[in-house]
């Protein structure tokens, strides 16, 4: 142990006289007096960056303005193409917007007296005008997007099935739809009520659509006072037609039923793509129509499922039906508008 007789200062600590000081202390007054170490950096020529960050910081660069870089950008890159914006394409709307009640005839409040359901058959040979249906006009104006899915829709199912796979396929679904179709006016038409009992044990019921007809019958509990089945109904006016699967009250509401069938689940009324637009034409052709004393503003669709699964109702108030009758007002003009360019084109060459 050494002794020292003299103040000390190694950077900010004093020592007193006479303090004691073992090697450790030496040591670490050693280590803060020690020379540091060299900096990475010292071997960097300062003068050559010294340059570059006086040419950076320089009056020449700092005085550019928004108005001179876009001249140099310009210059070099050439000027900018700025894209226009969207233009807000306004909605369409019909030519003629063709009312979609009838102001000769009142809405029904109260349910009619009981009597057959109405059913008018199709008889083209009556006329031979041309007179499209509802189902070919949706067809033939159908959108590119919609086109586009059903295109792909089918190129899958050839790849999974073959050509001659999908055709059986095909013709199975449309079998399977009439039997439902039957089925359903066997029920609705029957003398007896359908309600409360197991409506998949009606004779007569073919047993590839009893899951279709259970998937139902919690909505035909709702139904009451069947007007018409499988009946055509037609547009004076507008000049077109259909065949409405079903007109009745549901939960007291005379409406125009669509009775659908799929494979996948459609639990909302977007699902059912065309088929609101389609119940909206069948309804405005019924209030046109003079075979029919009442007319309806409501409608109905409903998407059974095979595997007896609840089926899906999808009621179609009355301000929705106004909406989609403009929709078909607009389908309908597409669809006449290629026909009569070439109907005057044909007048004009003779």
């Amino acid at each position: 142990m050494f002794v020292l007789n003299r103040v000390l200062f190694a950077g900010r600590i004093m020592l007193p006289e006479s303090t004691s000081l073992t090697v450790s202390h030496f040591s670490a007054v050693h280590r803060l007096t020690s020379p540091r170490r060299n900096s990475p950096y010292s071997s960097v020529d300062s003068e050559r960056y010294s340059s570059l960050v006086k040419s950076v910081m320089s009056s020449r660069v700092s005085t550019q303005t928004p108005e001179s870089l876009q001249a140099e950008d310009d210059n070099i890159y050439g000027p900018v193409v700025k894209a226009q914006m969207p233009s807000r394409t306004e909605p369409r709307v019909p030519k003629t917007l063709h009312p979609f009640l009838n102001s000769e005839r009142a809405l029904e409040t109260d349910e009619p007296e009981a009597g057959p359901p109405a059913r008018i058959l199709l008889n083209r040979r009556q006329s031979r005008a041309f007179i499209p249906s509802v189902t070919r006009v949706l067809q033939q104006t159908l959108s590119p997007e919609q086109i586009f899915y059903l295109e792909r829709w089918k190129r899958r199912m050839i790849a999974e099935l073959g050509e001659e796979g999908f055709k059986e396929y095909s013709q199975n679904v449309f079998r399977q739809g009439k039997l439902f179709h039957s089925a359903l006016e066997a029920i609705l038409t029957s003398a007896e009520t359908w309600k409360n009992r197991h409506l998949s044990e009606t004779p007569g019921c073919p047993p590839d659509v009893q899951g279709y007809i259970q998937s139902i019958s919690h909505v035909l509990e709702d139904v009451s006072a069947v007007r018409a089945i499988e009946s055509t109904v037609q547009h004076t006016a507008l000049n077109y037609l259909g065949i409405v699967d079903c007109v009745a009250r549901y939960r007291g509401v005379l409406c125009v039923i669509d009775w659908k069938t799929s494979e996948k689940p459609k639990p909302f009324l977007s699902n059912t793509y065309d088929n609101p637009v389609q119940v909206a034409a069948y309804a405005g052709a019924l209030n046109s129509d003079a075979n029919y004393k009442y007319q309806v503003e409501n409608g109905l669709i409903v998407v059974a499922y095979k595997d007896g699964s609840p089926a899906h109702a999808h009621q179609v108030n009355s301000e929705l039906m106004s909406e989609y009758w403009k929709t078909w007002l607009l389908r309908l003009e597409e669809f006449r508008e290629p026909r009569s360019s070439v109907s005057s084109s044909k007048s004009s060459e003779k």
